[in-house]
């Protein structure tokens, strides 16, 4: 059995995508064990020849031994394919240890997996992240978290080799709704914004001198900041994708309808991105919002 006091010193990585990839990265720079599995087992290879640290065929092989398991996967089912089964992490897993789920999924999915890893004596932390690919290359990501205060308290050394912020909001579950609530901000934020550009375009202004007024004041935001100069010139592949951002505005909105929160803007920027989507805009960033309304 695992101490589940220590500061865990073996890592196994599941998931090596834009984000995986760099987070897994920072762990072998730490000086932690690290071992790593990817459904496209290239990568991991590719990963592997980088970074030193070994890949393995199943995420159970990749998990056995490990002190502490994270995954960065698309979706709630990718994360039940890594987790669950013959092959599944949990199948590697020794009993005191602890698994951490960076995919942004549902809450309900938090729960279902706290469950199943306590059912055999594992921990668990739903840690969704924030910042993207930039984020996590340059470890400075926003990592919400929720489970036991035990439980957090061994991941979070961990964490804190690739999260520059790195928070325990409540119990399993909470880090997922605080990823909601992130989303939400972010979509109403960047409708926002694309309307005042669109708004300043047709009324014939200088779009960067209003941005270089507006951005100092109460206006000013993340987004227009690192996201105004490249929607003025019609570039939207610098951040996260539409379709990603469908599915988590999904998860949002399914939330909402059972916690009874009400949330007309969100819903109605969601199907302002379906829009973006039929006019082939998939993998544009979430930016994107601005070409609809340029149309």
């Amino acid at each position: 059995m695992s101490d589940t006091h220590a500061t865990p010193r073996t890592a196994a990585f599941i998931g090596l995508g834009v984000m995986g990839h760099p987070m897994a990265g920072h762990l072998k720079r730490a000086g932690l064990q690290v071992r790593v599995y990817n459904r496209t087992g290239a990568r991991a290879e590719q990963w592997s020849e980088e970074y030193g640290g070994s890949h393995h065929a199943t995420p159970r092989e990749a998990a056995e031994g490990a002190d502490i398991v994270l995954m960065c996967v698309g979706n709630d089912d990718d994360v039940r394919s890594v987790t669950y089964g013959d092959d599944g992490v949990l199948a590697g897993m020794a009993s005191g240890s602890l698994l951490v789920d960076h995919t942004t999924a549902s809450a309900d999915l938090a729960r279902e997996l706290a469950a199943a890893a306590g059912e055999a004596g594992i921990g668990f932390v739903d840690a969704p992240v924030s910042g993207g690919q930039q984020g996590a290359v340059n470890g400075v990501l926003t990592i919400m978290c929720g489970g036991s205060e035990a439980d957090y308290a061994r991941a979070a050394p961990v964490l804190t080799h690739y999260g520059r912020t790195v928070k325990r909001i409540g119990e399993t579950g909470a880090g997922q709704t605080t990823k909601m609530v992130n989303q939400i901000c972010i979509a109403g934020l960047v409708q926002a914004l694309s309307e005042g550009l669109h708004f300043a375009e047709q009324a014939g202004l200088d779009r960067e001198a209003v941005i270089e007024v507006i951005s100092k004041g109460a206006a000013g935001s993340w987004q227009m900041e690192n996201r105004h100069a490249t929607m003025i010139k019609d570039e939207y592949d610098h951040g996260f994708a539409v379709d990603w951002m469908r599915k988590d505005l999904d998860i949002c909105l399914a939330e909402a309808r059972r916690i009874d929160a009400s949330l007309p803007v969100t819903a109605l920027v969601d199907q302002f991105y379906a829009d973006v989507q039929a006019m082939g805009g998939n993998r544009w960033d979430t930016s994107s919002l601005l070409k609809r309304l340029s149309r």
